[in-house]
């Protein structure tokens, strides 16, 4: 009993640095690769390698860095609410854990189609915990892999892959045909409607998080400058110290990085789940499997 808790234990502890360890690693490189820069500095994802290819090279980038520390990391702390967990049996991360599937079930069975509920909720919990967590990875001085356009675009790819799923299947020429409804001369604008989808769900997430990162590196450049330039002339070392940027910037961190990502991510599974859902032709495949009135004679 004494070697089961024990093994028990050292699997928790195991559990506990696939979260954290992550983290730490990609600040680790944060410290050895940013390079020094004076004032306000607002860029991109950094470019750590190319892997050369046949068409062009394939560039490893901060985002993509990020974004696998984060899968690391939620896939440690999966593995831990569900680490020896029991029917009918108690604890913290059992009750955790129980707690966010009802609540993403329920999230799930409100906004969809019910054959879609047992199908999709992985998929939607999976696209919330990856953008929450990827946005509040600036809280520890890291890049938010969400302020890169290219890791939101395969997102909204993605979703959009399996919106047009569920549209083939009431066949691909009932899909086709939705693109000349009402009127055939709406092809073009249908086309746009079709395309505009992934588009907008990439632009709205992308742009309200940069933006939030943006504002709050401005803010706290503006207020270095006034607290110099107000408080500069007090002796010593205390001439040097940004008192105007004692307080500000963390609660427009607390609104930009945590309530804001957090929001952000909810809208855009929203949008994901109301698009899936939206796109399965119910109505036509019902009227397909009502039986038929018999002829008359």
């Amino acid at each position: 009993m004494k070697d089961r808790g024990l093994r028990f234990r050292v699997m928790d502890g195991l559990l506990i640095a696939m979260m954290i360890l992550p983290l730490v690693a990609g600040m680790v490189l944060q410290i050895l690769t940013e390079p020094v820069s004076e004032g306000v500095s607002i860029t991109g994802a950094r470019i750590f390698l190319e892997v050369p290819m046949p068409v062009m090279d394939m560039p490893i980038t901060e985002a993509q860095v990020n974004t696998w520390l984060v899968m690391i990391a939620i896939t440690g702390v999966c593995l831990f609410l569900t680490h020896g967990i029991r029917e009918n049996r108690g604890g913290f991360r059992q009750m955790a854990a129980e707690w966010i599937v009802e609540k993403l079930d329920g999230l799930v069975k409100g906004n969809m189609d019910p054959i879609f509920h047992s199908t999709y909720a992985p998929f939607v919990g999976a696209i919330m915990a990856l953008s929450v967590f990827s946005s509040l990875m600036t809280l520890v001085g890291l890049f938010p892999p969400t302020s890169d356009l290219n890791i939101i675009g395969g997102w909204a790819i993605l979703v959009f892959i399996l919106i047009t799923k569920n549209k083939l299947k009431a066949g691909l020429g009932y899909y086709l045909k939705g693109f000349v409804e009402p009127i055939p001369v709406m092809l073009p604008m249908n086309l746009i409607s079709e395309i505009a989808t992934p588009v907008s769900m990439t632009f709205r997430h992308f742009g309200n998080v940069l933006s939030g990162t943006v504002i709050s590196a401005l803010v706290a450049w503006a207020l270095a400058g006034a607290s110099n330039a107000l408080l500069g002339w007090l002796p010593g070392f205390l001439g040097n110290i940004p008192f105007l940027q004692i307080g500000l910037p963390a609660v427009l961190s607390v609104y930009f990085d945590v309530f804001s990502g957090c929001i952000q991510a909810f809208i855009f599974a929203m949008l994901t789940m109301l698009y899936i859902s939206g796109g399965y032709p119910a109505d036509e495949i019902a009227s397909r499997r009502q039986p038929k009135p018999a002829e008359a004679k």
